[in-house]
């Protein structure tokens, strides 16, 4: 894993479980529930999506890139709050090296 999301997944669960909801905006979030994450998350999709969007016609990544990472960041604050890690999806990533995506999703269809 990187360092970045190894020193980021480090920090997220300190601020669950040791940070003050009014000093922390981690701690606010997860003090606030999953649903409030969600929200959020969803919100960051959105965001990244306009931007894209927006890239696309422009040329510009700028905004891509900074709302990627918001949306990148409220998805590790949400897999934190599941007590799940950035490793875990990386390993998943890893798991699906060298098989056919859609070999893959089709494993998953029932």
């Amino acid at each position: 894993m990187s360092d970045v999301l190894t020193q980021l997944t480090t920090v997220l669960a300190e601020r669950k479980h040791a940070a003050d909801p009014e000093s922390s905006y981690v701690a606010s979030l997860h003090h606030k529930g999953l649903n409030k994450i969600l929200e959020k998350l969803g919100e960051e999709c959105t965001e990244t999506l306009l931007a894209a969007k927006d890239a696309a016609i422009s040329g510009d990544t700028k905004d891509l890139i900074y709302e990627t990472a918001d949306l990148w960041f409220h998805s590790l604050v949400m897999l934190s709050h599941l007590n799940l890690t950035a490793e875990d999806i990386l390993t998943e990533l890893a798991r699906r090296f060298d098989l056919s995506g859609i070999a893959e999703k089709n494993s998953r269809q029932k």
